[in-house]
């Protein structure tokens, strides 16, 4: 890639994936500017949203839709235009593209085929959110959307419930109280954060332990798409015995007996034979 401005002349063929903002018009890169001014056609996610972009930086491409009900249809002639030397941007509504967005499998295909791929980074709301949470930062775990069912949410929630590192997840505004509630029954009152409308006017962060994150949250500020931290498991933690009652009757609705004490002893500082009796306890007939 060339350095410098971009122009009509100097832009390679090829895909490019380009961040936008997530909230601040203002919080795009000058490449990107560049790479959308002069790219033969702009894919996006909502191009209602796209055009809100375009014309507060005073830009006029071929703009087209591609989201997840049309992609299949779209991916074929998206790959012929770039194999014939086509130059194609990628965006989302907001961020990073691919990040919980449409583009994942024409990235894979056009990889396949030989087609060069550029990145054109800005924006993330999973980094900025990170960033700004007041937790460990040098491991995370990207987790995207969970599952919109309890019983669903939860099982993906145990899967991820040992990996030493912050946890981050998106979530909606209607779902957002009971996935908490679903995280402090998995999770335990680890310590978290909540970022909602980052970068927007009324841009808040809320920290709290997982048991009390939601009750910070008025109800009137239940909107837009929101970014939920779960920080680390402790392992110097010892739970007290309701923490591991909970735990335990948790896991062993779907494990054995082995499985959820050697689980649970890994997260709650105890001593394995005094997790294991408490376990043949909850068992037995009340």
């Amino acid at each position: 890639m060339p350095q410098g401005g971009i122009t009509s002349d100097t832009l390679a063929p090829g895909l490019y994936l380009v961040a936008t903002p997530i909230g601040n018009l203002r919080d795009i890169t000058l490449r990107a500017l560049d790479v959308l001014g002069v790219a033969d056609l702009v894919l996006a996610e909502d191009t209602r949203m796209s055009r809100r972009l375009f014309d507060a930086h005073g830009l006029r491409p071929k703009c087209t839709a591609y989201h997840e009900h049309n992609a299949d249809k779209r991916r074929e002639g998206v790959l012929r235009s770039l194999e014939e030397g086509a130059r194609i941007a990628l965006v989302s509504d907001a961020g990073t593209p691919l990040i919980s967005d449409p583009g994942y499998k024409l990235v894979r295909e056009a990889a396949g085929r030989g087609i060069d791929i550029f990145a054109i980074p800005g924006p993330s709301a999973t980094l900025a959110a990170l960033t700004v949470s007041g937790l460990p930062t040098d491991r995370f775990f990207f987790a995207g959307f969970l599952p919109p069912k309890s019983v669903a949410r939860k099982r993906a929630l145990e899967g991820l419930k040992t990996i030493p590192a912050s946890l981050v997840f998106y979530e909606s505004p209607t779902r957002i109280e009971a996935s908490l509630t679903d995280m402090t029954a998995v999770f335990g009152p680890r310590p978290a954060a909540l970022a909602r409308e980052l970068t927007k006017r009324f841009e808040t962060i809320y920290r709290a332990p997982l048991d009390q994150l939601g009750t910070l949250i008025p109800d009137n500020e239940r909107r837009g798409e929101m970014v939920v931290i779960v920080g680390p498991p402790d392992k110097d933690a010892h739970w007290d015995a309701e923490q591991v009652d909970r735990a335990l009757t948790e896991a062993l609705t779907h494990q054995s007996l082995k499985s959820a004490v050697d689980e649970i002893t890994g997260l709650c500082g105890l001593a394995r034979r005094d997790v294991y009796r408490r376990a043949l306890d909850l068992q037995k007939p009340s």
